[in-house]
């Protein structure tokens, strides 16, 4: 403000002196007197524009599941009570995030809606209270009262005018800054001046803001220290068990899933399945699952089942950025059909993806010797041409099949059996991508390359499909809390995972082209587990002993690891693979 009004005051200055004839008039005085009325007229226009901006930018609001007192009377009464013995004013409402963290949230911003009014007047409004989903499946109902104890203790301080006013102005040079950072046409000029101006009263604010929200937060910790002290050991414990078995779930479980265009539809129930398989490995969590005899924090819910959907499309929509409403190409599927709608798809795909790398190489890349092999059984591909996966006779040649020696009395070979493939036109098969990936040292670079931008390509056209749906006015009719241009393209706000590498992805592939043979020849099922996501299961029971071969023969060439435990599963390399 004192950098805003300088200029002028020293016109006052210079007009005052000219009135009572201090400064003399005429000639460099007058040039002088206009030149600095002008730039006064300027810095308070642009004071005048920065301070419309800050009073009037929309803060962005956290990603959440607005939960109303109807669906949650009794969650409601536990947080109205708990705050009664904090003695401190309740929160205005509650909201449910995907996210292992709560905290206390202002909305009074009149964007974010009209105040409520008492006795004639306006009244202050208390903030939401806004609470991870995770904890209310897996913590009990009194490890989430003491929880949220010093959360809820947050909003006596909340209520004080200074520390009200200060987190609303430092939010309204937050939001000036996100408005700066969207300018354009115009209007980008003057605006990204405000957002300079924003960044840098916050620079010069921000140890002020922190020193305060430290204080804010030992006040509060400090009143919450009576109620349930002794509890709230174990809840913190508990934070960290479901921060880890949460990350393992999106990760492990729900990425494969949301990124077929499927979502999960109950990652809060899947949670709870998740930290018991963590607790039942893991022998620093041994004896957590022992709680799950008590009543769990869900129970406070009417229908839990239509708040972990919802907190499950959102958290698709923060951590991989899926549409905000299901459609044809984003459907729920429940945990009995993962198995057979997301693991075993998922294999078919990639090993689709795979073989159709292995039929777009050019027949220059392949080694020589099977470019010759290819030019002898050139008849017997060119008949299969017709099929999905065809061959050209030098790709052809990279699958292995029966010698073309004929016996010593030139007697044809006997017809094949019914259904029974050809040589010539056996379909995608195991032993020709591990045949091929062995035999030829490039094979390996070159097959990851482009794997690599065939992924790459299809994230951008779903990227395309994304935007084209109109994210925001679905976000808006869905009913979910977002931030001022959150969903305006800056989805996923919360990325799982960096881009993979293509030996990475090259590995996935071959892993899942072994699956999708284990599973068609050698009787083994689809499976999941809670921990590292989609599983294979010979005999009822988990192989995990699969990664290793499939590294010796992606990076080092070497196919003798993989064909041993091809032979100890049962897997018949050579026989076709269904594709989708």
């Amino acid at each position: 403000m004192a950098v805003a009004l300088l200029p002028a005051a020293v016109a006052v200055v210079l007009f005052t002196g000219r009135a009572t004839g201090h400064l003399g008039a005429g000639g460099g005085w007058d040039a002088a007197r206009w030149a600095v009325s002008g730039l006064a007229v300027l810095a308070l226009l642009l004071a005048a524009l920065v301070t419309a901006v800050i009073a009037r930018a929309r803060p962005a609001l956290s990603p959440s599941v607005p939960i109303s007192e109807k669906s949650a009377p009794d969650l409601y009464r536990l947080v109205r009570d708990l705050a009664e013995r904090l003695e401190v004013p309740v929160p205005s409402a509650i909201a449910l995030t995907p996210d292992c963290d709560s905290w206390l949230e202002d909305r009074t911003h009149r964007a974010h809606g009209p105040p409520r009014r008492t006795a004639g007047r306006r009244a202050a409004q208390a903030p939401v209270l806004v609470i991870g989903s995770p904890f209310l499946w897996w913590m009990r109902v009194a490890e989430l009262r003491a929880l949220l104890a010093p959360v809820v203790a947050g909003t006596g301080p909340s209520a004080h005018p200074d520390i009200a006013a200060a987190r609303r102005f430092i939010r309204g040079l937050d939001a000036a800054v996100a408005v700066s950072t969207r300018a354009a046409g115009p209007l980008g000029l003057p605006l990204r001046f405000v957002g300079r101006v924003s960044r840098l009263l916050l620079r010069a604010c921000r140890d002020h803001a922190t020193i305060m929200e430290r204080g804010v937060a030992a006040a509060a910790s400090e009143r919450a220290q009576g109620v349930d002290y002794g509890l709230r050991i174990v809840a913190q414990e508990q934070v960290g068990l479901a921060y880890a078995g949460w990350d393992r779930l999106l990760t492990r479980v729900a990425l494969p899933a949301w990124r077929m265009g499927r979502w999960p539809s109950r990652l809060d129930a899947g949670v709870v399945s998740a930290l018991t398989e963590l607790s039942r490995r893991d022998r620093l969590a041994e004896g957590f699952a022992s709680r799950l005899g008590e009543r769990p924090a869900c129970d406070l819910l009417e229908e839990p089942g239509a708040i972990d959907r919802a907190a499950s499309l959102l958290a698709a929509r923060l951590f991989h950025g899926g549409p905000a409403e299901p459609g044809p190409d984003w459907s729920p599927v429940g945990w009995n059909q993962y198995p057979e709608e997301v693991v075993d798809r998922k294999w078919r795909l990639e090993a689709a993806r795979l073989h159709r790398v292995l039929d777009e190489l050019p027949a220059t890349d392949l080694p020589a010797a099977a470019q010759s092999a290819g030019q002898a059984a050139g008849s017997g591909a060119a008949a299969a041409t017709n099929r999905p996966y065809a061959r050209t006779p030098a790709r052809t040649a990279a699958a292995p099949r029966t010698p073309a020696r004929q016996p010593a009395d030139h007697t044809p070979p006997a017809p094949p059996a019914p259904g029974e493939p050809t040589a010539a036109d056996a379909g995608p098969t195991l032993a020709r991508v591990i045949d091929r990936l062995a035999r030829d040292d490039r094979a390996g670079d070159l097959v990851a390359a482009r794997l690599g931008a065939e992924v790459a390509r299809e994230e951008r056209e779903e990227a395309a499909r994304q935007a084209a749906r109109g994210a925001f006015a679905q976000d808006a009719a869905a009913g979910v809390a977002w931030g001022d241009g959150l969903a305006e393209g800056g989805l996923p706000l919360f990325p799982l995972q960096p881009p993979r590498t293509g030996r990475e992805l090259l590995a996935d592939h071959v892993t899942a082209m072994v699956c999708c043979a284990a599973v068609d020849t050698a009787g083994a099922t689809p499976g999941l587990d809670w921990l590292d996501g989609p599983a294979l299961l010979v005999d009822g029971a988990r192989r995990a002993d699969l990664g290793v071969p499939v590294l010796s023969l992606v990076d080092d060439g070497d196919a003798e690891p993989l064909r041993g435990w091809l032979t100890t599963v049962g897997v018949r390399p050579e026989k076709p693979v269904r594709l989708v």
